[in-house]
């Protein structure tokens, strides 16, 4: 027997009932004078159970994915002496041929990494990255905007900070804002990731803003910090240049400073490609400067700055799955929220007092097949 569904018979069934509770409930209300179903179900029978169990088993997949948004940004990429020059180490820093990939090593020399040739009076700050592979246990890999060298007492910083792993286990990374030296009061927030970090390339991004702070993983929105008049000089208003650096944080980095970089394997590598700097360059000292005027309006109008009914929806699923900690959920640190801070119901069930999942994941150690190859320690480096 064949049958014809139609995608808008799905459409309904998908939009009205209950996902979870009609895929996973076992409806008991059977009648015991009832008769046994009959073996040949109806026609109509066939078809709603048929869209049900495509329904399920279309829920069941989607979960672990994250929501389609639309097409990737149109963004223009600049080469490597275009926008940014070494900030340290740089005999720990590879080009490619063509100045559209840098290659930043950390071994037990140095770390090593990248600034921009201009401060921005905000701006779109971007780059898709490839993180180191395996025990990456105390790595720091940082994409993030700061002024620390021009106000060293008062700087403002935006950050996404990948953290490494013991081996076998995922990256994580976490997003802060600082705003004229407030690093007394962290806003940081701490995530994984629905995909391995160091197998491919995926776009990061800050957008900086007169009223808003958003990070981007690919064109999902992962955070968005509204400003607030509470937030006084919390919120980061002076020029700023955009950093790539990779650095050994054995210190803290990975279970509080348990487990140390293990320079058996060194050199540890992070790429970055397809940079994009979007904003107006400015003098970090001349606060009185009024020719970014157009140029913030251009930046405010872009389509990174506003986010969309179905970026809204990715965003939600990204934090409600993969965000663990928050410092808006936290009261033992901040009993009062700080100013910023919108509470979302469905984000909030999820975490303690202390910012922390009630239910953290588990995670398993990657298995490796029999015969697959395994980055062997370098045995021949100088201990």
């Amino acid at each position: 027997m064949y049958v014809y569904i139609h995608t808008h018979s799905f459409q309904t069934l998908d939009q009205n009932m209950n996902h979870q509770h009609v895929c996973f409930h076992r409806h008991r209300r059977r009648s015991q004078s009832s008769p046994s179903p009959s073996p040949l179900l109806t026609s109509s029978s066939t078809v709603y159970h048929l869209l049900l169990f495509t329904l399920c088993i279309k829920h069941f997949f989607i979960d672990n994915k994250p929501i389609q948004t639309a097409m990737a940004f149109d963004l223009n990429t600049i080469t490597f002496d275009q926008g940014y020059v070494p900030l340290f180490s740089d005999f720990n820093i590879d080009r490619s041929e063509d100045d559209t990939n840098v290659r930043l090593l950390l071994n037990r020399q140095s770390g090593s990494g990248i600034i921009s040739s201009d401060y921005y009076n905000y701006g779109f700050f971007s780059a898709k990255i490839k993180l180191p592979a395996e025990n990456t246990a105390g790595i720091v890999v940082a994409f993030y905007s700061s002024n620390v060298d021009v106000f060293p007492k008062r700087h403002d910083e935006l950050d996404v900070e990948f953290l490494g792993n013991v081996r076998g286990k995922p990256w994580r990374f976490q997003t802060n804002v600082y705003g004229n030296g407030s690093t007394s009061r962290g806003r940081e927030e701490r995530y994984r990731l629905w995909f391995d970090p160091s197998k491919e390339f995926h776009r990061y991004s800050i957008l900086w803003t007169r009223n808003k702070i958003i990070f981007y993983v690919d064109e999902i929105p992962i955070r968005e910090v509204l400003r607030d008049e509470n937030m006084g000089g919390d919120y980061p208003s002076k020029p700023m240049s955009s950093y790539a650096t990779v650095w050994d944080a054995s210190t803290w980095a990975t279970g509080g400073g348990r487990h140390k970089v293990d320079y058996r394997f060194e050199p540890f590598t992070s790429e970055f490609q397809d940079l994009v700097l979007q904003g107006c360059p400015v003098d970090p000292t001349d606060a009185a400067s009024t020719n970014c005027l157009d140029a913030i309006d251009e930046l405010e109008a872009s389509e990174f700055a506003t986010i969309t009914p179905r970026q809204r929806q990715a965003k939600k699923w990204f934090r409600e799955k993969y965000m663990y900690y928050s410092y808006c959920y936290d009261r033992v640190r901040y009993p009062s929220p700080l100013p910023e801070c919108l509470l979302i119901s469905s984000e909030q069930e999820l975490f303690k007092n202390n910012g922390r999942l009630k239910n953290p994941p588990r995670f398993h150690r990657y298995r490796h097949s029999r015969g697959g190859s395994q980055r062997q320690p370098n045995t021949t480096a100088a201990y």
